[in-house]
């Protein structure tokens, strides 16, 4: 029987995040304040947001509406590519929109940097992508920014090569707390994850459902495992995630599905491998500029 879900994750410095969080990404602005109105009332603890999604206000009005304190919420945001330069005003920006005084977990989005004239937001050539700065650079002001306004900060998107070349780095002080990337089991990234847990970052699972006509909930093994716990496809999905030992961030605006989401149950481990051996290596988000520093197949 599924319950609701009570996993945390340390971070490298200490602080506990939630292992299920609220995805929000592609969410209309009703749609929402209505999920993370019914998550908060379900008793999820952590919201996934960016800048870029254009929905941080209005999930800062949910937040305040919904009466719970502050202080136990565990609230992410991410900058933005158009302000690799400059990530103290991408932040300000974002707590402006969330009226809030801080956010729990700050991420570099993707790695690339954009051309914050030519991209506006998004680069439609090579031109956008601002040549001349690195993610090196970013992570080196990210570490600058006020550990009151940030209490913790990460990557997104990022490789084995990328973290790689971000902790070699001289000016790295930091560990990225955390890499939040595009995992379920056509995509499992098995070495990027064994990767990060070596060096202490703790992976944030996104599309942990696949995307719409992914075909993962067809799947026999899932439906195998559903039936055998009495939960959903989803569930089974969700609870793989946290089995692996990852942050996972489920997205419905559905009230009954934000609901059954927060619900997970305890795979055993011969169940999570069978799930691990379903991957076919199929990627689902992949970003609409040209960039072929990302994705590094050897990662998968």
């Amino acid at each position: 029987m599924a319950t609701k879900d009570t996993s945390v994750f340390q971070l490298n410095n200490g602080i506990e995040i939630p292992g299920v969080g609220l995805g929000t990404w592609q969410s209309k602005e009703q749609e929402v304040y209505d999920a993370v109105m019914t998550a908060i009332k379900a008793g999820y603890k952590h919201i996934d947001t960016a800048w870029i999604y254009g929905n941080e206000e209005v999930i800062g009005r949910a937040i305040k509406d919904s009466g719970v304190n502050r202080k136990d919420l565990f609230i992410t945001t991410k900058l933005w590519g158009t302000y690799h330069r400059d990530p103290a005003k991408n932040l300000d920006e974002s707590l402006k929109k969330l009226n809030l005084d801080y956010v729990d977990l700050y991420l570099m989005h993707w790695p690339t940097p954009f051309d914050p004239v030519a991209a506006s937001p998004f680069p439609k050539d090579d031109k956008g992508i601002d040549h001349e700065w690195s993610f090196v650079k970013t992570w080196e002001l990210m570490q600058q920014l006020p550990k009151d306004k940030v209490k913790s900060i990460g990557v997104s998107n990022f490789s084995i090569k990328q973290l790689e070349e971000l902790l070699n780095a001289p000016t790295t002080k930091e560990v990225p707390a955390a890499n939040q990337i595009e995992a379920h089991p056509y995509l499992p990234q098995n070495k990027l994850l064994e990767y990060c847990k070596s060096k202490n970052i703790v992976v944030e699972a996104y599309s942990p459902l696949g995307s719409t006509n992914s075909g993962i909930l067809e799947d026999q093994i899932i439906k195998r495992l559903a039936q055998k716990y009495s939960v959903s496809g989803a569930q089974i999905l969700i609870s793989w995630a946290i089995w692996r030992e990852t942050v996972v961030l489920p997205k419905s605006v559905t009230p009954s599905r934000v609901i059954s989401n927060f619900e997970t149950v305890e795979l055993s481990d011969k169940d999570g491998e069978a799930i691990n051996n379903i991957s076919t290596r199929k990627r689902f988000v992949t970003p609409p500029w040209p960039d072929n520093n990302l994705f590094h197949d050897g990662d998968n």
